[in-house]
């Protein structure tokens, strides 16, 4: 299991994934500025290296026309946004901080197994009203009107400390939600590929050892047949054997017959008789080889009729053999069309 897991997450490598792989960017948006409007703060979305991947959701004119338009100010802006992201990086929670510019600002890290992939950047409001002097300073700093820097700071939207706390975590649950499931949904998608990979490589195997089987069986049908043609040649030897026999008998007895004939004849008789003999004696060594080949065709009928029995044994086995493997891959082909259910799934 652990190997199939890791061939999974081989799939991808998470050093390299961006946050437009892990977020719908277009529904990321869209909840941003109705969260933005809704709590009444501004927000957007960057990747590891700052750059926005989403619209400014409800900026107010005090960062945009005034804070944001001078170079000292921008500068300031980015160097106020560094910190508060690697503070959020650090910690892996949000970070809530004061801007250079006064305001109440927040940084929240969105986060794919331990590491950064990117940061929703919001704030750009007040926990309490503002002191007008600060923001004169302020302004003569960065190089803006001061009067109209002031005006413009009177517009930001005032909340609690609680409440913009309350509405980071709420941006850094929803967030990071969003990228464990893309990737738990990458991760099933993973598995489900090596699952079906591995159904393929089973089925591929099973098909093979099914044909095998097959083959099989039909050799072993075609040798029982060839071994009852054997059991049949024994058969016809055991006929040959027979009447070998009754020669041998036959022969015995003329040899039988000849040695009383000669014994008749006298002197005259004795090398017939000789003769007689030795026939006598062929007729029994005959009978005795017969004997003997009987025997062993005996034997051999015996081993025949047993190897027939194992290869019925043999036969029936490959056949429910056979009948397993198509089972199986039967099964496999349901499990296969699970699993690129599951990868269709994983995929939306």
């Amino acid at each position: 299991m652990k190997e199939t897991m890791h061939a999974a997450e081989d799939h991808f490598d998470l050093a390299n994934v961006k946050i437009t792989d892990v977020i719908d960017i277009e529904f990321l948006q869209k909840f941003q500025d109705d969260f933005a409007t809704g709590i009444g703060l501004a927000s957007v979305t960057v990747d590891l290296d700052g750059m926005p991947v989403t619209k400014p959701s409800r900026y107010t004119r005090f960062c945009m026309d005034f804070t944001h338009s001078t170079e000292i100010g921008d500068k300031r802006c980015a160097e106020s946004h560094r910190k508060g992201g690697e503070e959020a990086a650090r910690t892996g929670k949000p970070y809530i901080y004061e801007c250079h510019a006064g305001l109440i600002d927040f940084a929240v890290p969105i986060m794919l197994e331990g590491r950064q992939i990117g940061t929703i950047l919001g704030g750009q409001i007040l926990s309490h009203a503002p002191e007008l002097e600060k923001y004169e300073r302020i302004a003569r700093e960065i190089g803006v009107h001061s009067d109209a820097y002031v005006e413009a700071v009177k517009e930001v939207k005032t909340l609690t400390y609680e409440r913009i706390e309350a509405a980071a975590n709420v941006l850094w649950t929803i967030a990071n939600n969003m990228t464990k499931t893309w990737y738990d949904q990458h991760k099933l998608g993973g598995l489900a590929r090596v699952l079906n990979e591995n159904i393929t490589q089973m089925s591929a195997t099973m098909e093979q050892m099914a044909a095998s089987a097959n083959e099989v069986n039909e050799n072993q049908l075609k040798l029982n047949s060839e071994i009852q043609s054997v059991s049949n040649l024994t058969e016809k030897i055991n006929e040959v054997i027979d009447f070998i026999k009754e020669i041998a008998d036959e022969t015995r007895l003329l040899g039988l017959n000849a040695a009383i004939e000669a014994a008749k004849a006298g002197d005259a008789g004795l090398g017939f008789g000789v003769v007689a003999q030795e026939i006598r004696k062929l007729s029994n060594d005959s009978k005795q080889t017969v004997n003997k080949i009987k025997e062993f065709t005996l034997e051999i009928k015996k081993s025949v009729a047993h190897t027939v029995k194992m290869g019925d044994s043999t036969t029936t086995a490959t056949q429910q053999q056979a009948s397993a493997i198509e089972e199986v891959s039967a099964s496999l082909q349901d499990i296969a069309t699970l699993s690129d259910s599951l990868e269709n799934l994983a995929s939306k």
